[in-house]
């Protein structure tokens, strides 16, 4: 069983910063990679930015520059450092993670359960 929990989402005022992190726990045996998804109201989810187990990363034209995605390898936590916010970054975001479990030996996408950001203007 492996688990996925995000956290840090809130309300935020347009050019303002969130960091939102999230930890994997259960029966890994290897945590491979790693991003974060988010989904507006009427729309398809979508990649933010994704972190191999090396530190390689990608991310959407739309936050480059403005979001920052780094991960923990000993505590199996990624984090997604959000700067100058605009409303349109408004979203559940959600983290996923590529790992391969301790009981099967397959690799397998595993999703948390979203953590809402919201502009206040």
């Amino acid at each position: 069983q492996v688990q996925l929990v995000e956290s840090g989402g809130g309300l935020v005022q347009p050019g303002g910063s969130l960091r939102l992190s999230c930890v994997a726990s259960g029966s890994i045996f290897s945590l491979n990679a790693m991003g974060w998804y988010r989904q507006a109201p009427g729309k398809q989810r979508e990649l933010v930015a994704a972190i191999t187990s090396g530190g390689s990363t990608n991310y959407a034209d739309s936050v480059k520059g403005r979001f920052t995605i780094s991960r923990d390898n000993a505590k199996n936590t990624v984090h997604l450092q959000m700067n100058s916010l605009k409303p349109e970054d408004t979203a559940v975001y959600y983290c996923k993670g590529t790992i391969v479990t301790v009981t099967t030996g397959y690799e397998y996408d595993y999703w948390g359960q979203g953590t809402q950001v919201t502009d206040s203007s």
